[in-house]
């Protein structure tokens, strides 16, 4: 079975009126799930490269789901700075199936780090290996183990790892 992101959110413990920026945004899966977790005192940032996809989200968010606490904000990750958000203004940033395919991983990870406040969290989920045409290529699978010395080496710590799927992985990182 695939990922589930609102299993991967509940186990997440996102608190009513948090404000959560979501890395590599997408179709918009994990961003509503977040969104519907932190209320309306809350604000989730979907944050993506891909206009056409954060603008998609957003009209479904208001028009479908009739949730308000959804920001769209096109960035490139892989530059500190990328997002424009505030420095420690976000109190956890989710990052599902984004890694594999950034080049400069150490930037999109002190983008993270900068955002957050002290002790805010990360939800990291990616795919395990690749699985034959789904999935990364086998030469672009981010293992979990690189992935948590990458976070570590930039100032996080393994808080626990979570049940992501059979084709994930996913850790709970806190700054």
């Amino acid at each position: 079975m695939f990922s589930d992101p609102q299993k991967n959110i509940e186990q997440f413990g996102l608190g009513k009126g948090n404000f959560v920026a979501d890395f590599g945004a997408g179709s918009g899966f994990y961003t509503f799930s977040a969104a519907e977790a932190v209320g309306v005192s809350g604000k989730v940032y979907a944050v993506d490269v891909q206009k056409d996809l954060l603008v998609r989200l957003k009209s479904e968010a208001v028009n479908v789901r009739h949730l308000n606490n959804i920001e769209i904000i096109w960035a490139d990750l892989e530059h500190v700075g990328g997002t424009k958000l505030r420095e420690k203004s976000m109190d956890a940033v989710i990052v599902a199936n984004t890694f594999f395919q950034l080049e400069n991983k150490d930037s999109a990870c002190l983008e993270v780090k900068r955002i957050l406040k002290q002790n805010g969290r990360v939800l990291f989920v990616d795919w395990s290996s690749s699985f034959g045409g789904i999935g990364p290529q086998p030469q672009n699978v981010f293992y979990e183990e690189l992935a948590k010395k990458l976070f570590e080496k930039n100032g996080f710590k393994v808080e626990r790892d979570i049940s992501a799927g059979a084709q994930h992985y996913g850790i709970i990182f806190r700054k």
